[in-house]
């Protein structure tokens, strides 16, 4: 049951707008990950949301499975995921960026991967994802202790200063 549980539980509730769960280093796992993220994508009336589920053995396919199912919240402005120390790799990264790139309504995003295998492959996707972000105007994106390169590091910066409505951008 776990996280899905909860996910299924918390999506009855439909007129939730604001909600902050703090689910770090409880070994959710990818099938955990996911199962939140669809169980939430059906508060319809989810405008706020901060997650912490650092340290609990997320990988490629929950981050991917996550963002996907965030993508359908579609009255989700302010978003805080919290991943860090997990085992997120490029494939996740990219796959969680993309999709975060289809919350139409997203204006402030902090994402934090600190802790994460993510190379540069991922790193350059994700970059290229949130640049996409049409609406995104605050970005706080934490990529600390991963495993690409620093002219990597610094072509996501590149890539995601290039968003059209970008005020305040935060990388470390």
């Amino acid at each position: 049951m776990g996280a899905s549980g909860l996910g299924s539980a918390l999506a009855k509730c439909i007129n939730l707008s604001n909600l902050t769960l703090d689910l770090y280093d409880n070994q959710i796992g990818d099938e955990g990950a996911s199962g939140l993220g669809s169980a939430l994508a059906n508060c319809i009336n989810l405008s706020n949301l901060t997650i912490d589920l650092g340290n609990n053995q997320i990988g490629d396919e929950g981050a991917s499975g996550l963002g996907s199912a965030l993508a359908n919240c579609i009255n989700l402005s302010n978003l805080t995921l919290l991943l860090s120390n997990n085992q997120i790799g490029d494939e996740g990264a990219s796959g969680l960026g993309s999709a975060l790139a289809n919350c139409i309504n997203l204006s402030n995003l902090t994402l934090d991967l600190y802790g994460n295998p993510i190379g540069d492959e991922g790193a350059s996707g994700l970059g290229s994802a949130l640049a996409n972000c049409i609406n995104l105007s605050n970005l706080t994106l934490d990529l600390r202790q991963n495993s690409m390169n620093d002219s990597q590091k610094f072509k996501v910066i590149s890539k995601c200063l290039k968003s059209k409505r970008l005020v305040f951008f935060d990388f470390k």
